[in-house]
């Protein structure tokens, strides 16, 4: 059975059943229809002073084609912690629109591990990152029309980009002011997905409204004749932007398929962004549960180092237990199985491949931080493999088994135990790199520490782009931290070389300074903010039945 079609028989309950279950107000719960809705950002304020649940970070190895089922995982650890009478929410990010018509499919999990409703989590949802979307296109509107009318800040450069929610090449390099107006001025522009757009970060890392308004007001949007930075308050435009990013600010219920609270709030990217939910959903959950499962992007040099590095810095904690996500065939691609071969037993490719998840450990006790590693079980796993599995790990971390997929939370109860007890034990949480640190200090410490290169290579456009934010803006951007734009297939910058076996070094393209995020994005090898579409998308699977059931989505 397909997970839409699990999804779709599941027995939800009224979304008005769940809130009630967190005793949250109705004054302060706003529905989208049965079975989701937002939640007012002043309901914080009343329960600012209850204690802090338990904060467990889900990552991974990684990823393969195969897929490591992170999302799976994290749902059904939070139906384990439930299942063993623990009070346990979600937090995760929102799906964009650009996987679910390209070649990731949907992020909502899978087999009896979702959160529902699926379809609409998976396609418009509230809104969310349409109204990030507007709000970007706004302020690029906002720049050319001030251009045209005379351009009184004397702008020479722009540099902020358009953004659509979709996986669309076309767009990376285009043309715009081309109708021939008097005063329209052609140039060349590019656009972004949207949930790389510097608005979803800032979205993500707003503390309140007053602070999104803040933020925005701070980007810049380009250069003037004198060099200086030009800002969105520049423009008066921070306030419009507020106003259509108001109702995007209160983070989104909705209920797993056995009827336990998940709050999906904000979507960025982990390879091009910073890849965590957001932190007024990250701090409502605590506040509502005693657990709280959150996740970060792909593996834990992406997106696990951002959360831990940006989001724990801005939200002031960090993690209780990290639970570290892989697959024994997802560990044989890595150590030279094919992806045919990845469901066969292959001893020697998966001994190759657990390099991996090793140096996924030690990233995460590079922080300080307990762990403990997840296997999402398969029918073609065999004992022996899990013993070699277990061997490797022997003394350097504990593990479990996971069947939830299957079983849903049933199948995670064991886990969900050992990280109950994990989340007991002391821990002493430790940055990278500290903010003091010059951009390229933090640069190396992460390309050292967490990826595992000998050393980095600048571009001559990344060298002059460094020495200009230390000349123009000073410790505004040079004392923030960074956020490293770089694949997820391999350690590396080089997305073919998953082995990782001989002494490589990351390649810095171009640095861009996000005053509004309050980071620094620094692009890697090839990577572009913008993806494109598969030989055979999504989109051409996905459809309406005869019942006007949607179908094809995964």
């Amino acid at each position: 059975m397909e997970d839409i079609e699990i999804a779709r028989n599941a027995k939800l309950k009224k979304i008005d059943e769940i809130t009630n279950k967190l005793d949250i107000p109705e004054e302060y719960i706003e529905q989208y229809g049965k079975y989701k809705a937002k939640i007012s950002l002043n309901y914080y304020n009343k329960i600012k002073d209850k204690n802090n649940g338990k904060l467990i970070l889900v990552t991974a190895i990684n990823p393969t084609p195969l897929g490591e089922g992170k999302t799976t995982a994290s749902i059904g650890l939070a139906d384990g912690l439930n299942r063993i009478n623990k009070n346990a929410i979600l937090a995760l990010r929102e799906p964009s629109l650009g996987p679910v018509f390209g070649i990731k499919g949907g992020a909502t999990g899978g087999g009896h591990s979702q959160v529902a409703p699926m379809e609409d989590i998976n396609l418009h949802f509230t809104g969310d990152i349409h109204a990030i979307t507007c709000a970007n296109n706004l302020l690029s509107a906002i720049i050319d029309n001030h251009i045209f009318h005379g351009n009184e800040l004397n702008i020479k450069k722009v540099v902020w980009k358009r953004c659509v929610d979709l996986n669309d090449r076309a767009l990376r390099r285009v043309q715009i002011g081309l109708s021939g107006e008097k005063n329209m001025s052609p140039r060349e522009d590019s656009f972004d997905i949207s949930v790389a757009s510097e608005i979803m970060a800032i979205l993500c890392l707003s503390k309140d409204l007053n602070d999104l308004k803040r933020r925005l007001g701070n980007i810049i949007i380009g250069y003037d004749i004198a060099d200086k930075p030009v800002r969105c308050k520049d423009l008066n435009a921070e306030g419009s932007l507020t106003v259509v990013l108001k109702e995007a600010m209160n983070p989104n219920i909705v209920q797993t398929l056995e009827n336990n609270p998940a709050i999906i709030h904000g979507g960025p990217f982990a390879n091009i962004a910073h890849g965590c939910n957001s932190i007024v959903a990250t701090k409502m959950a605590l506040k509502l549960g005693d657990y709280v499962v959150t996740e970060a992007g792909f593996g834990a040099d992406l997106g696990a180092e951002k959360f831990l590095n940006i989001k724990c810095r801005n939200i002031g904690i960090s993690p209780d237990c990290v639970v570290i996500v892989a697959t024994l065939r997802a560990l044989k691609y890595h150590g030279g199985a094919s992806k045919e071969d990845s469901s066969k037993e292959n001893k020697e490719a998966l001994k190759n491949g657990i390099h991996n998840l090793v140096k996924h450990i030690e990233n995460i006790k590079s922080f300080g931080l307990n762990t403990i590693v997840a296997i999402n079980k398969f029918v073609t796993d065999t004992r022996e493999e899990i013993e070699i599995l277990e061997n490797e790990l022997k003394g350097l971390v504990d593990y479990s088994l996971l069947e939830n997929w299957e079983k849903g939370g049933d199948g995670a109860t064991d886990l969900a135990e050992k990280v109950v007890s994990i989340c007991d034990e002391k821990s002493e949480f430790v940055n990278t790199y500290d903010l003091e640190s010059t951009i390229k200090e933090k640069i190396e410490s992460v390309a050292k520490k967490i990826y595992g290169a000998e050393g980095v290579e600048y571009s001559e456009e990344a060298e002059n782009q460094i020495e200009e934010f230390e000349k123009l803006l000073g410790d505004e951007a040079t004392k923030v931290p960074i956020c490293i734009a770089k694949t997820q297939y391999s350690l590396s910058d080089n997305p073919k070389d998953l082995l990782c076996e001989e002494p490589f070094k990351i390649h810095i393209s171009s640095i861009e300074f996000r005053a509004g995020a309050e980071f620094v994005v620094v692009k890697t090898g090839k990577i572009m903010t913008m993806p494109g579409l598969p030989k055979i998308p999504a989109a051409e699977k996905i459809d309406l039945d005869e019942n006007e059931n949607i179908v094809g989505i995964f």
